[in-house]
């Protein structure tokens, strides 16, 4: 494997696989399969993980990812398992060049990663223009309680004969914000460690402000959960999920 194949197994590895049932769980109540209707985008697909779970699900699955090298990946996991996903690489600020879905996803706290709201603003109109009539937009974003209270200060390790993961937390100015600062040392043939580094900034905002900027973008219903589950959002709720409708 290169170098970055290495790193994004490593990365996956790390990740809490049984949230990927959780967002298809999550989906399949809230976005009703029919054959004529089923035309999925995943935004921010990565790997492909996701987006193998929603095939196997009965959707038809078009992933969307700014990486190439994350989506060489989902491509062989894809046809590892002979599902027809169609993986596109591309920028979720600008879906002009793809055609109308019935439904689109973007999980993992993929819209925290943008950098201010008008950004995030411009990713729902983007989406809003793609959705057939009554279509159906869900994604999940970091709560408030998460990024002041929980984040700041998290650190994890880890230590595996092959690999080591460093993961740690820390506010950032903007309010809301968190810097998350990841070390891997990673083995390669020789038996020698590679350190790979990355930052990740993310940034959320009040359950008012997502309401407003998906009313902006023309939105006629949203919903919000909390926590995977069909209920409302609490003062210590971690995760928020919001399901627009067209």
């Amino acid at each position: 494997m290169t170098n970055y194949e290495t790193f994004a197994t490593i990365y996956d590895s790390v990740m809490d696989e049984s949230l990927y049932q959780k967002w298809t769980d999550f989906s399949l109540r809230h976005l009703p399969i029919n054959n004529d209707r089923n035309k999925l985008l995943e935004l921010a697909c990565g790997t492909g993980i996701q987006s193998i779970y929603f095939s196997e699900a009965g959707f038809d699955v078009t992933g969307l990812d700014l990486s190439a090298e994350m989506l060489a990946i989902a491509k062989k996991r894809s046809h590892a398992k002979n599902l027809d996903i169609s993986f596109v690489e591309g920028d979720m600020r600008d879906l002009s060049q793809l055609p109308k879905f019935d439904m689109v996803t973007c999980y993992s706290d993929s819209i925290c990663y943008l950098k201010d709201e008008v950004e995030v603003g411009d990713v729902f109109k983007e989406v809003y223009a793609i959705l057939e009539s009554d279509g159906a937009f869900i994604f999940d974003v970091h709560s408030t309680f998460q990024t002041d209270q929980v984040f700041p200060g998290y650190s994890y390790h880890e230590n595996a004969e092959d690999f080591a993961f460093l993961w740690d937390t820390y506010a950032d100015e903007p309010p809301h914000s968190v810097v998350h600062e990841l070390t891997f040392f990673v083995k390669d043939k020789t038996g020698s460690f590679k350190r790979f580094d990355e930052v990740h900034e993310e940034r959320t905002y009040e359950i008012l402000t997502y309401d407003v900027l998906l009313e902006q973008a023309g939105f006629k219903t949203i919903e919000v959960y909390a926590d995977f589950e069909d209920k409302k959002p609490e003062a210590t709720s971690k995760r928020w999920f919001f399901v627009a409708r067209k």
